[in-house]
């Protein structure tokens, strides 16, 4: 995945796969990268997931909340670091030949390990795309992307992050870190609405989603969600927990 080439790939995810097993809305799991990583995202797509994010730890995650920030440091006190991250990539990959992969990472990981070197490695190992949190639209534009906005987005930063955005648009509900929430947030009508003057790419709901219930309300407003903090805890408890919970996101987005 060369940093200027990945435009578009995103854009295959509403493709024949999902067409051919019925499904209209997109489901993106996110999992902290780890030894285990490989079969839980398995698990994952056997579940119903159509992307799977991959995190990549980072010691200063500030747009994550206590359960990926806990995560990370677990991962990083067992040697975690970018080039073991590419490596749970590439075997990832090997199970999952037609999901879409997509780190999620922090500029200073970038910085330290070579923007241009990261896109290409990335690619080699299986990436579809990449998620850089902490890198607002505008800068870097050549480095291909998914693109995030927020309810705090301007319209100015909405229209520019949607012309560069790498396949769909991440829509961060809620201003703050990930984390579970109690109720959906009420945010999320609004930003879409703004989005959609912007782009008729695939728009994807992230951040405070975990119940089916959730996903059910966030999938009639969106094209689809991203759920982080609540599919990392299901993990610690394996493989069959992972399967079964994102198998209820998958049933409420395919009631939705």
């Amino acid at each position: 995945m060369c940093v200027e080439s990945s435009r578009g790939q995103g854009a295959t995810l509403r493709g024949p796969r999902r067409a051919a097993q019925g499904r209209v809305k997109t489901l993106a799991i996110y999992l902290m990268a780890g030894r285990e990583t490989p079969e839980l995202a398995h698990a994952a797509v056997e579940g119903g997931a159509d992307i799977v994010e991959l995190g990549f730890p980072f010691s200063d995650p500030l747009a994550d909340g206590p359960v990926i920030r806990r995560a990370a440091e677990r991962a990083l006190a067992e040697g975690m670091r970018t080039g073991a991250c590419l490596e749970v990539l590439a075997d990832t990959r090997e199970r999952l030949a037609d999901t879409p992969l997509v780190p999620m990472t922090y500029s200073s990981l970038l910085e330290a390990y070579g923007w241009e070197r990261f896109a290409e490695d990335a690619g080699a190992a299986g990436a579809t795309s990449m998620i850089v949190a902490d890198l607002p639209a505008g800068d870097r534009p050549q480095v291909r992307r998914v693109q995030l906005v927020a309810p705090t987005s301007t319209d100015e930063r909405l229209e520019l992050a949607a012309a560069q955005t790498d396949g769909w648009l991440y829509l961060v509900t809620l201003t703050g870190t990930t984390g579970a929430r109690d109720e959906l947030s009420p945010a999320l009508a609004g930003l879409v609405e703004r989005a959609r003057r912007h782009t008729e790419l695939p728009l994807y709901a992230g951040f405070g989603i975990s119940t089916p219930d959730h996903a059910r309300a966030a999938a009639g407003l969106a094209d689809g969600i991203v759920v982080g903090s609540r599919a990392v805890e299901v993990a610690e408890d394996g493989p069959a927990a992972l399967t079964e919970y994102v198998a209820s996101l998958r049933a409420a987005l395919d009631d939705a």
